[in-house]
């Protein structure tokens, strides 16, 4: 019986523990990645960029922030930032925000065939550098881009 099936069936916590107790759904599979704890905690780009394993990242003119990621952003609560690697066989796409009380804002691994292209919206405490960090074919490359912001966002 597949997950889908179990959620067709019924739905509730006793029918998961069922499916569990039954032994037709591991907890290792019913879980998501491995929450990478360290680099989420990390204060300083250094140290991000070392949790990620990224620690010979070059820069590269192929990682590009694209429209619509601001010069100047005129709420920190939402900056919208949009960034696409040129790189063949991108694997993952990581957005550090240098001055922000988290260093690690988003971080996306990219499945094999997919288009390197990410857009999302972060919070940004004040006017920083915001670097993409580029893991393409199991090296490390990155862009870094300046950001103004004129609101707060992170404190109010």
């Amino acid at each position: 019986m597949t997950r889908r099936e179990i959620l067709r069936a019924g739905s509730g916590l006793g029918l998961l523990a069922a499916a569990l107790a039954a032994g037709w759904i591991s907890p290792g599979r019913a879980w998501a990645q491995q929450w990478n704890k360290a680099v989420f905690d990390s204060k300083t780009v250094k140290d991000a960029i070392k949790a990620l394993g990224a620690g010979n990242a070059a820069e590269s003119r192929d990682v590009v922030f694209a429209n619509p990621t601001p010069e100047i952003a005129e709420n920190g609560a939402v900056v919208p930032i949009t960034v696409r690697s040129n790189l063949p066989k991108t694997q993952s796409i990581s957005l550090l925000i240098e001055k922000n009380p988290s260093t690690v804002a988003a971080s996306f691994h990219l499945p094999e065939g997919t288009e390197p292209f990410v857009s999302t919206r972060v919070k940004m405490a004040e006017t920083s550098h915001v670097l993409a960090l580029v893991k393409a074919d199991g090296k490390y490359y990155f862009a870094r881009k300046e950001i103004k912001v004129t609101l707060g966002g992170c404190g109010g």
